[in-house]
């Protein structure tokens, strides 16, 4: 019912910017909280950053002053500013959306996108 398409990956040196899109599309819940997440050592997945519907954020502590998660409500999209890339921020990133209905919880996932890091 809910898509979510991911762009924007791609490869840059150290120090370099990069801010991939996740654009939903479907049954848009007005309550929800979309974010970014990635693989971490063991194989399951990692909050890398989340913004709420209300606006509140939420970023882990290795992207903290360098990330910036943001949406454009008009386009349903959520962005991930990244600054100052580092060879360990490789990795597949991936968009997770929550919505609230008044009655349940709905959770969807993108395909992902590569982000590459070299020194």
């Amino acid at each position: 019912q809910v898509q979510l398409v991911e762009s924007g990956g791609g490869l840059v040196q150290a120090g370099g910017s990069l801010r991939p899109s996740c654009a939903a599309s479907g049954s848009i819940f007005s309550r929800n909280e979309m974010g970014w997440f990635r693989p971490a050592p063991g194989k399951q997945r990692e909050l890398v950053a989340t913004i709420t519907s209300g606006g509140s954020t939420v970023y882990a502590d290795s992207v903290k002053g360098r990330f910036t998660i943001s949406t454009d409500n008009a386009k349903n999209t959520v962005y991930l500013q990244m600054n100052s890339l580092k060879p360990e921020d490789t990795a597949v990133y991936y968009c997770n959306a929550v919505f609230y209905s008044d009655y349940r919880t709905y959770h969807y996932w993108g395909q992902g996108t590569q982000v590459t890091v070299s020194s």
